[in-house]
């Protein structure tokens, strides 16, 4: 009988421990997520403050995601930068029922997501360092799909939170509470060290040209994947009354079953046929589905939509992180995780930013297109990148000659 690999064996747990992680995190999050488009209208801000709150929100921890991924590289170390990060979310979890106006939401909003920009490279990295080569994908997909439970649970939680009678402000003091239960499975996660890198260039100047394409491919449909709470707008006015707000939220709950149940399969698909494809397909569906939402006009359609869109981000949230391992060296990983991340978090920024305008002047409508549009624009990039760069390749060295 063969021996089972202890490497292997470590790295497994590893994979379920940062999954459980993202699982107790994500509960506590996806209770916020739902109701917070809802929060910012009760304190009085309108499409261009939603737009704004999740445009910085997402943006302004950018820079961090670059410079935690590069000193995860130099220090050799990626744990500390995940317990930090999850500290500062925390945090700021707690501070955010005390909001009185939406630029305080801006504010705390912002700091909760400098935390994910902390730890979101050297997370990945673990994750990668902990997966067999052959089976990334499956990984961060065994990741997403244990986060998107968590979100599932969060967004289940905030629903009958909502229908037992408790305020916004309640929801979001029960969310903090939550947080504090991530740190549990983190203390079993295994730090996976390498020897420190010396001479590195920070950003994307280290980085394989076809790397540098991806990263500008998948800044482009960052620009078109705005936040999901316009998503929950658009859905909010096709009722009235209490299913206003009761059935956004149920929407909300079936985006993130279709999104977990689907993480794995999506991620063991792209291992098969490849990360380019699976990703083109991807970006070419939620163009779809912004295109679905210009014209919806029934919840039947709502239905189907929220399913495609849950669909989608199964098909493109991993395998995004996934298909930047795979064109990074393990020296460089970490680094190559946060340019992408930050390169993805600053459009991240503008599109918040363009959504909120948009829909203020010109409507609902108009916000859609242009992000079907620019959504069609990166997967045809991705198509078109295989041209350019000669197809896929595992095989590349630090330097970024392949």
């Amino acid at each position: 009988m063969m021996s089972k690999d202890p490497q292997a064996e470590d790295g497994s747990r590893n994979i379920l421990f940062l999954g459980l992680v993202s699982l107790f995190n994500d509960t506590s999050s996806e209770i916020i997520q739902p109701i917070m488009p809802l929060f910012i209208t009760s304190l009085g801000g309108g499409a261009l403050a939603v737009g704004l709150v999740g445009g910085l929100s997402e943006g302004i921890p950018s820079i961090l995601k670059i410079l935690s991924g590069y000193a995860g590289d130099i220090m050799g170390r990626r744990k500390p930068f995940v317990l930090a990060g999850y500290g500062l979310s925390a945090a700021a979890k707690t501070l955010l029922p005390l909001s009185l106006t939406w630029q305080h939401v801006v504010l705390l909003k912002s700091i909760e997501r400098c935390g994910k920009g902390v730890r979101a490279a050297p997370k990945d990295a673990i994750i990668a360092d902990s997966a067999e080569p052959s089976r990334i994908g499956r990984g961060f997909g065994t990741v997403r799909a244990l986060d998107t439970f968590g979100a599932v649970l969060g967004s289940v939680i905030a629903y009958l939170l909502w229908s037992a009678g408790l305020s916004f402000r309640d929801i979001l003091a029960v969310a903090a509470a939550l947080s504090l239960m991530a740190f549990v499975p983190l203390f079993y996660v295994r730090d996976i060290r390498r020897s420190p890198v010396v001479v590195l260039r920070p950003g994307i100047s280290s980085l394989s040209p076809r790397l540098r394409w991806f990263i500008l491919v998948a800044s482009v449909f960052s620009l078109a994947n705005f936040s999901y709470m316009f998503f929950m707008l658009r859905a909010q006015e096709l009722f009235t009354g209490a299913l206003a707000v009761g059935a956004p939220l149920l929407l909300y709950i079936l985006f993130n079953v279709v999104y977990s149940g689907m993480a794995i399969p999506s991620g063991a698909v792209s291992d098969l046929i490849g990360r380019r494809w699976i990703l083109a397909i991807g970006y070419a569906l939620f163009s779809l589905v912004a295109l679905g939402f210009v014209f919806v006009s029934s919840s039947e359609w709502l239905v189907l939509l929220f399913v495609m869109y849950g669909l989608v981000f199964a098909v493109v949230d991993g395998g995004q992180s996934a298909y930047v391992s795979d064109l990074s060296c393990d020296e460089i990983r970490c680094t190559a995780l946060g340019a992408y991340h930050g390169m993805v978090g600053i459009a991240s920024i503008a599109s918040g930013l363009i959504a909120g305008t948009v829909w203020q002047i010109y409507g609902p409508a108009a916000t859609f297109l242009l992000s079907a549009l620019l959504a069609a624009v990166a997967s045809c990039g991705m198509i078109l990148g295989g041209v350019i760069t000669g197809g896929e390749s595992r095989q590349l060295s630090c330097s970024g000659r392949e």
